[in-house]
């Protein structure tokens, strides 16, 4: 097994103040999202009973996942002629 040099991890001020910057940015939209959820749990109460806000919540938090990781689903073609179109003879 190759052995190598231990890394060094610097830490900048611009990493701090980036980093500073991003976590402002979230704990705004978790407010946002927090006062929306609230908003509509009082409608949804009153309407269904509950329960709507966890299901959109979890979609926009999985959209928000995929947002950050660069994540972008493309849908498969379910057909075989979907599958063969791009083959060239």
């Amino acid at each position: 097994m190759l052995r190598r040099k231990p890394t060094r991890i610097e830490l900048k001020i611009d990493d701090c103040e980036e980093f500073e910057s991003i976590k402002k940015e979230l704990e705004a939209r978790k407010r946002q999202r927090e006062e929306a959820e609230s908003g509509t749990a009082d409608i949804t109460d009153i309407m269904a009973g509950g329960g709507a806000s966890a299901t959109t919540s979890s979609t926009s938090r999985a959209e928000l996942i995929n947002e950050r990781i660069g994540f972008k689903p493309h849908p498969k073609p379910n057909t075989l002629p979907g599958l063969f179109n791009s083959l060239q003879f």
